[in-house]
């Protein structure tokens, strides 16, 4: 589901400029991590920070740190006084990651958070205005039924990778669970009537997905 690549330059020459801390951070992803295609990178972290400063969040929940790149993005769209929890299940991106919160400036906006995130989700007695789902693919609907009731009202959630690189139009990988996972929430979010829905083709899919008011 990638751009061409001549499209794909000439967005990248018409928006922002890649904040220098994030192409630092990117960089250091690249080198240092084994899949670094993980991290968001630049056309999404620009969308990603877009949302957030539209959205105005109190508070963010982050499921999928990684080395903290969408972390510092959707950060910048935080109310004053706001405050992004992100849960990350490999403790040993902690240093990284908090290396580049302090030197975004947003260090003492994020609470991470380290463990399965079907185990975290319910330790939260939190509301929230904004979800960002990216991690186990397997897990998709598994982290919407947790977090749903923990949304506000009117509040959205953001799903990557829903378009899987294409596989999910692909009748040939009944047994990928990764792609079966996606197909299923794809499905749930579809069939729920308590929320308004699109994918947006920006890099390997993101579904904005908002909370209708009660």
């Amino acid at each position: 589901m990638e751009l061409k690549h001549d499209m794909e330059e000439y967005i990248l020459r018409h928006i922002d400029e890649e904040d220098p801390v994030l192409r630092e951070l990117s960089h250091e992803t690249h080198l240092k991590t084994i899949q670094p295609r993980m991290v968001s990178g630049y056309l999404q972290g620009l969308v990603l920070s877009m949302f957030s400063k539209m959205i105005q969040p109190r508070n963010i929940l982050e499921v999928g740190t990684f080395t903290g790149y969408s972390t510092i993005c959707l950060a910048r769209g935080l109310k004053k006084g706001g405050r992004l929890y992100t849960i990350e299940i490999n403790d040993e991106l902690e240093e990284f990651a908090q290396k580049y919160f302090r030197k975004a400036g947003v260090a003492p906006l994020v609470k991470p958070l380290f463990g399965p995130a079907i185990e975290v989700i319910p330790s939260l007695d939190i509301t929230f205005d904004l979800v960002y789902l990216d991690a186990n693919k397997k897990e998709y609907s598994s982290y919407y039924r947790l977090v749903f009731d923990k949304v506000a009202n009117g509040g959205y959630i953001l799903a990557d990778n829903t378009l899987w690189n294409g596989k999910v139009t692909d009748s040939g990988t009944p047994d990928d669970a990764q792609t079966q996972g996606i197909i299923d929430f794809n499905n749930v979010v579809k069939n729920d009537p308590r929320v308004e829905k699109v994918i947006l083709p920006i890099r390997d899919g993101i579904t904005v997905i908002r909370k209708k008011q009660d």
